[in-house]
Order: structure tokens, then C-alpha cells, then sequence
């Protein structure tokens, strides 16, 4: 009947109840047939309750393509919050099973792990079921009651039998279709600015918030000499404990005139501890208030920012 999906569930046993319905959840298909017609390869359930966790079945009607199933249902039961595992360094422990109507009898089809074993969910691995769930041509026969005027109903129990906080580990997430984002300060009445430095408007790269910092008196060991020019997470207080965010980034004061900008690029792991990186020394005063360098013009100042965020780095 149910062979394992490959998350080691090595045997399945299956059962007749003529007991009441899934006390956990029921999930009835109406125009089954219409799932496939319409091209739809994967239905996910709403979420349901048990245990004090929220979960989900997921059923293909057609058989997990990716898996390379055929000829078979595939059927599985999701843990819904996986960033709330991830975030707490929790796995809870449970023991499932599925079900489906026998409509003619009015009984139950019980499918679970034959051993009865508990399956850990995590921030790695928070879905289990059966890949070979039942043949699609026994389930298609109105001799086994299964799916009546193109209706069937499934359902689940999930009981919860442990929670086990894990050791402290680190993610690293490596993002692969990056995307750079560009922000464009024009700063008007520059020498009239007297603040130690200035900010210009937030702007997002990478689902997260960042600022450029101006000194126009210097900054450090550039203090009275240089303009200091900073890249800055703009509200590091979101960042996850000991989260890190490792960005390339390109600062630049445009020459108005003739395009020959200045320009510094450098890659930082950005912190909650370490929100800024940049430069003390980005632009001498004597180059920037020359006036044949285009720095400023009309007493107005432009800079530029590219941010691409290549990798994210979460505790648990």
C-alpha cells in the first residue's frame, strides 16, 4: 500500500477503523478529478492544530513529480511555522498518521509508520509522509468507496510526544539571484551643514533597511583633513541575536561636471555590534572643495550608494 517517502520512514501499516472521524483534521475534495484537468499538481491544506502547533497536509494528486512518483498519491503532513524552530532551537517530536473515507462502509483507511515511531520535525526537515501514499487506480475504484461522484475525504492525527531544544548552531544562507540596489542622496546647501554628520533617507537591499553617513568635517583619524563617507543598517534592533548580513557595497560622491567620480567598494559582514563600514578618509578636503573637481557644485553635493546583500548568517 504506502511505501515511505525518503525521510526514513522504512514501513508503513495500514488499518481499518470504524471508529469517529480524525479528531485533528478533515480534508474533503469535491470534483477531485478537476485538480489534474486544471493543472493542479499540488493542493496544500489550510492549516490545522494539534499539539499546540500549527501543520498542513499536502497531497499530490498525480504522485510527487519530483520524487518520481507514479501511478501513486503522495501525501504529507508540514510543519507551518518552521521560522519559529529556527529562531528558538526547538524540534518537536510527533507521531502521525492519515486517513482516508472509505465511503461505501463508512470507515476509515488508517496510514501510519508501522513501528508507530515518532519523526523529529526541525529547521532542516519539517515534512514527513509517504511518497507511494495509496495506487491511484485502487483509489480510483468505486468498489473500494474511496472517491465517490468525485469526491474523497482525508484526514490526520498529529500527537505531539516531545520537544527538545537543540545545541546552539548557525545558518549561513548563500543567496543566489542577487539583485543590487542603487540610492541617490543629493545634499543641497552644503556648507551651510553643521551637524557632526549627516544621514540621508533609508533605503532597502536585501529586506533590509540601510542609510549613508556624511562627516563633512572628517571622522577619526581623518578629522579635519577628509570627508568620511559610511554605509550604515539603519535598524539593526530587527536583526535576529548574533545574525550576520554580508554585503558588497560601492559608496560614490559624483563629479557634476565631469564624471569622474570617486568611488569605494568593499564587502562587510554587517552586525548589531558592527552596523557601519566605510571609510575616515574617503575624499581629502582640498580635492573636495575644488572647484574643477565637480565635487560641488552650486553648493550642492550628490552621492551615490550599491548595495548587494550575497549571504544572511542566523543562529539557533
Amino acid at each position: 500500500m504506502a511505501n515511505p517517502v525518503s525521510s526514513n520512514i522504512n514501513e508503513a501499516a495500514t488499518s481499518i477503523s470504524e471508529a469517529a472521524a480524525p479528531t485533528h483534521f478533515i480534508l474533503k475534495i469535491e470534483s477531485f478529478s478537476l485538480l489534474t484537468k486544471t493543472g493542479i499538481e499540488k493542493y496544500e491544506s489550510a492549516e490545522f492544530e494539534a499539539g499546540g502547533y500549527k501543520w498542513r497536509l499536502v497531497l499530490y494528486p498525480n504522485g510527487n513529480k519530483s520524487r518520481n512518483v507514479k501511478e501513486h498519491l503522495s501525501l504529507y503532513l508540514v510543519f507551518v511555522d518552521v521560522g519559529s524552530l529556527l529562531r528558538r532551537g526547538w524540534e518537536v517530536h510527533a507521531i502521525f498518521r492519515f486517513f482516508l473515507l472509505d465511503q461505501n462502509k463508512d470507515n476509515y483507511l488508517i496510514v501510519q509508520d508501522a513501528k508507530d515511531k515518532e519523526r523529529r520535525f526541525h529547521s532542516l526537515k519539517h515534512q514527513w509522509g509517504f511518497d507511494q501514499f495509496i495506487p491511484i487506480r485502487k483509489f480510483n475504484d468505486v468498489s473500494n468507496g474511496f472517491l465517490l461522484d468525485d469526491t474523497c475525504v482525508f484526514g490526520a492525527e498529529v500527537f505531539v510526544t516531545k520537544e527538545i531544544r537543540s545545541e546552539k548552531g548557525e545558518c549561513l544562507s548563500m543567496i543566489k539571484d542577487t539583485v543590487s540596489s542603487k540610492h541617490v542622496w543629493k545634499i543641497e546647501n552644503f556648507s551651510k551643514l553643521t551637524s557632526e554628520y549627516h544621514e540621508s533617507q533609508q533605503f532597502f537591499a536585501g529586506d533590509q533597511k540601510w542609510k549613508i553617513q556624511l562627516y563633512q568635517k572628517g571622522r577619526r583619524h581623518g578629522s579635519g583633513t577628509h570627508i568620511a563617507l559610511y554605509l550604515v543598517l539603519a535598524d539593526p534592533s530587527t536583526l535576529m541575536a548574533d545574525s550576520k548580513i554580508f554585503a558588497e557595497f560601492t559608496l560614490r560622491i559624483r563629479d557634476q561636471q565631469l564624471s569622474r567620480h570617486i568611488a569605494g567598494k568593499y564587502s562587510h559582514w554587517f552586525t548589531a555590534s558592527s552596523q557601519e563600514s566605510g571609510w575616515a578618509k574617503f575624499v581629502s578636503m582640498a580635492y573636495f572643495y575644488n572647484s574643477g573637481t565637480g565635487c560641488l557644485v552650486k553648493d550642492i553635493c550628490v552621492v551615490e550608494a550599491e548595495v548587494t546583500v550575497h549571504a544572511v548568517a542566523n543562529t539557533f
